[in-house]
């Protein structure tokens, strides 16, 4: 299987997902049924993954998370990367 990394990284919102979420008060089962509820097929285990950058965020899991996590942005979600190539 052909896999696609930056710098050795399977997403770039690991760190702000894990943030974001502990912010706004969401155990990762909270956000994966919100995700559930926004027809996204995800469970703990993929979230927890997410945050320990073992798994790949598609699409459009970046954009229910944003929707989910009271409306951040996707810049908000990719704050790292912005501020690392500023």
């Amino acid at each position: 299987m052909n896999k696609s990394y930056y710098n050795a990284e399977s997403n770039l919102i690991a760190k702000r997902l894990r943030q974001l979420r502990k912010e706004r008060g969401f155990s990762q089962e909270e956000l994966a049924a919100q995700l559930q509820l926004l027809g996204v097929d995800i469970n703990q285990p993929l979230i927890s993954k997410i945050e320990r950058n073992r798994r790949f965020v598609k699409d459009y899991e970046l954009a229910c998370l944003c929707q989910v996590l009271l409306q951040v942005s996707e810049r908000d979600l990719l704050a790292d990367f912005y501020n690392a190539t500023e």
